[in-house]
C-alpha cells in the first residue's frame, strides 16, 4: 500500500518551576500515538488538519500519523489488519463489512463531512446552468460502487434525468471507466462534456481554462455522512478512553473551522498541502463553507445514514437497510459535545 505518513508533535514539554523560583525543569509527557488511514489525502478534510495544526490533538495527549490509503477498500483493509487504528472513509465501507458477517467489523463513531464534496465541471461556460442541460451528454462520474458516483446518479435521477448510453434519446452517459485520480486529466484532454471534481482540482481546471464549475453535487443532493471515522469493535473496547480523547480533539477542530476565516483555515491546512497555494486553499475553504460541507459536531445522525443507504440502494450496491446502531455509536461524540463548551 502506498503510504504518505505525516507525523506531528512527539511530546509535550511541561515546565516545572522550582520552589526557589530561580530555575525550571522540563519534563516530557509521552503522547499516545494514533494511526489514521485516510481514504484519500484531501483538503476536503480541513477540520481534521486544523485539529492537528491548532494543537487540539496534542491537548488531548495524542500524536497523529496519517496514511493515505487511496481508496475505501484499502482503508478498511488497513483498519481490519491493524495497520491503522482509525479509518477515515465513507460509512458505506462499514456497511459492506457488516453485511459480510464479519465479527470484528468497523463502527462509525464520528462524522467529519456531511455532504459530497465534488463539483460538476462543464467544458463550456454556463452561467445559467440547469441539470436539463446534461441530457444527451457525457460525464466522468468516478469509481463504480463509490459513494461519489452513487450520489451523482442519485442527484441526476432526482433532477428528472435518465442515465444510460443512448445520448440521442437524451440519456446522460455517466462514465465509471476513468479512475478517480486521472479524471481531471482525462477531462482536460477532451474526454466527456462534464466531469466531477473535488477541490482544489475543480478550481485548478477553471484556472487552466479547461472547464467551469457549474454546480455542487453536495449542495444539490442534500446531506449524507460522506466521510466518518470508524474503528473496529475490538479496538474501541480496548482503547475507549483514547477514542474519546480523539473525538474531543476532532470536535474542537470542527468548532474552530466554523468560526475561523477562510484565510485562517487555509493557513491551518497549508502544512499538509505545500504544493497548493494559500490563495487556492482560501478558495477551497470558501467553497466548502458556502455549501456547508463540514459537520459542526461529530454526531452521525440516523436520518443522514438512512439517506446514504437510500443512495446505495438506488445505486444497486445495497439490497436493504441495516439497523443504524449496528454500525454507528454516538457515545463518544455526545460526550465530546457535553464536556467541551
Amino acid at each position: 500500500m502506498h503510504k504518505k505518513i505525516i507525523a506531528i508533535a512527539s511530546a509535550l514539554s511541561l515546565g516545572v518551576c522550582c520552589l526557589t523560583g530561580c530555575s525550571s525543569q522540563q519534563e516530557k509527557k509521552e503522547l499516545d500515538k494514533i494511526t489514521i488511514a485516510e481514504v484519500t489525502h484531501s483538503v476536503f478534510y480541513a477540520p481534521q488538519y486544523a485539529a492537528i495544526t491548532q494543537g487540539f490533538f496534542e491537548e488531548e495527549g495524542i500524536e497523529v500519523d496519517l496514511i493515505d490509503a487511496q481508496g475505501a477498500d484499502k482503508t478498511m483493509a488497513a483498519l481490519i489488519s491493524g495497520e491503522a487504528d482509525i479509518g477515515l472513509m465513507g460509512p458505506e465501507a462499514s456497511i459492506y463489512v457488516y453485511k459480510q458477517g464479519s465479527k470484528d467489523y468497523a463502527i462509525n463513531f464520528a462524522q467529519l463531512t456531511k455532504r459530497d464534496g465534488s463539483f460538476i465541471v462543464s467544458r463550456e461556460k454556463n452561467d445559467d446552468f440547469s441539470y436539463e442541460d446534461m441530457a444527451g451528454k457525457e460525464i466522468l462520474g468516478g469509481r463504480a460502487g463509490g459513494v461519489p458516483l452513487m450520489t451523482l446518479e442519485y442527484l441526476l435521477k432526482n433532477k428528472g434525468l435518465t442515465i444510460g448510453e443512448n445520448k440521442s434519446a437524451g440519456e446522460v452517459n455517466v462514465r465509471s471507466d476513468v479512475q478517480f485520480g486521472v479524471m481531471a486529466g482525462a477531462f482536460a484532454a477532451g474526454e466527456g462534456d462534464y466531469t466531477t471534481a473535488f477541490e482544489p482540482t475543480a478550481t485548478q481546471l477553471e484556472k487552466q481554462g479547461a472547464g467551469y464549475i457549474v454546480a455542487s453535487v453536495g449542495q444539490d443532493a442534500g446531506e449524507i455522512p460522506f466521510t466518518c471515522y470508524s474503528a473496529t469493535k475490538s479496538y474501541m473496547d480496548e482503547n475507549s478512553d483514547l477514542v474519546q480523547r480523539f473525538t474531543n480533539a476532532l470536535y474542537k477542530g470542527q468548532q474552530w473551522v466554523q468560526k475561523a476565516s477562510d484565510e485562517e483555515i487555509a493557513k491551518a491546512m497549508q502544512p499538509f498541502f505545500e504544493d497548493t497555494s494559500l490563495e487556492d486553499l482560501k478558495i477551497v475553504a470558501q467553497k466548502y463553507k458556502e455549501i456547508d460541507a463540514w459537520a459542526s459536531d461529530p454526531i452521525l445522525k440516523e436520518e443522514s445514514l438512512n439517506r446514504l443507504m437510500d443512495v446505495m440502494i438506488e445505486g444497486g450496491e445495497l439490497d436493504e437497510k441495516i439497523p443504524y446502531d449496528s454500525v454507528v455509536t454516538t457515545t463518544y461524540a455526545q460526550k465530546a459535545i457535553d464536556s467541551i463548551k
